[in-house]
């Protein structure tokens, strides 16, 4: 059965966020969900597929409560559920920023269609992608800047470089992301630092490809999901941007490293992924907790169902050999 892939976020002060957990597992327990749902005092921030007629009940259901009046979704369909579990939690941040922002002021939004016609136009601008550096290495707008970041905080190491950059200028900062999320946040801080022609894109990359399609991006779209990629516009083949982590041949496929306390994100070819066995490294094919080459590329289970395969498999070797002698 089809299912709806839903992206959401809404920032809004809520007092009493365990509650909201609460009414959460309630309310999805009773549908065919799976999904990364967080829930702060800055509000939700959901990732989630789920079954077409249930989604179109929690889209309502969430709507309709007051906190949350205002939320939009970004729906994309899928055949089959995109996460592994239905996870429902508190946080203390949606977004690992690691410094305290007001919510409150944001940068400008640009739809769409504004955000296109800012690309092309020659108005003095810096556009940020505000993404970890495995997710740009697959798809990005032309032109934008990349930071070479793993995680969200270290975006807050370029915010004095930047001030400095546009300081006395009339030059706009445009930053956009997956979702719209982070430059929610990252946006809100360049205001708290003093930085105030600020721009983000509405809706983030995901709805700018429902109304724009490819115009001026390239690549792939990197999700946080089974899928690791899918193209901007559904049954379109996309330009190959990516290149194999070992020997820099195009591609476009991701895989975390079978050292499972390694667990590196990176792009592979087919050939590499053979030689390294899954691994990111040679070093990573000969630790401890190193999960079955033919797990590679599948959703992962916890290691004491990968020992336990390893148990399998040692078992019946054993047994073939005194079967031959």
């Amino acid at each position: 059965m089809q299912k709806l892939i839903l992206a959401y976020y809404h920032l809004v002060h809520l007092t009493d966020p365990e509650e909201e957990v609460r009414l959460h597992k309630e309310f999805l327990s009773r549908c065919d969900a799976k999904a990364r749902i967080y829930i702060s005092k800055q509000g939700i921030n959901g990732q989630m597929s789920i079954a077409a007629g249930d989604g179109k009940a929690y889209m309502e259901w969430l709507a309709s409560r007051s906190p949350f009046q205002g939320v939009t979704f970004k729906i994309q369909e899928h055949p089959e559920h995109v996460f592994p579990r239905l996870t429902i939690k508190c946080k203390k941040e949606l977004v690992a920023l690691g410094k305290e922002v007001s919510i409150d002021d944001r940068g400008t939004y640009l739809t769409a269609h504004e955000w296109a016609q800012t690309l092309a136009d020659d108005s003095e601008k810096i556009v940020l992608d505000t993404r970890n550096d495995y997710e740009w290495k697959l798809g990005r707008f032309v032109g934008a800047e990349l930071f070479p970041c793993t995680t969200f905080k270290e975006f807050t190491h370029s915010v004095a470089a930047l001030k400095s950059r546009v300081q006395g200028k009339d030059t706009k900062v445009l930053m956009y992301c997956t979702g719209g999320i982070r430059c929610e946040l990252f946006s809100a801080l360049l205001k708290q630092e003093g930085i105030n022609n600020v721009f983000q894109l509405e809706g983030g990359i995901i709805r700018y490809g429902q109304l724009e399609k490819t115009k001026h991006w390239q690549g792939k779209l990197f999700v946080f999901d089974d899928r690791l990629a899918c193209s901007l516009t559904p049954n379109t083949e996309a330009e190959v941007i990516g290149t194999c982590h070992h020997c820099n041949k195009s591609i476009e496929a991701y895989y975390n490293c079978a050292n499972m306390d390694c667990n590196e994100l990176f792009l592979c070819c087919p050939e590499c992924l053979d030689r390294f066995k899954g691994c990111c490294q040679e070093s990573c094919m000969h630790k401890e907790r190193v999960r079955p080459y033919k797990y590679v590329g599948k959703p992962f289970r916890r290691w004491h169902h990968y020992a336990k395969t390893k148990e399998q498999l040692k078992s019946l070797h054993e047994e073939k050999a005194t079967n031959n002698c």
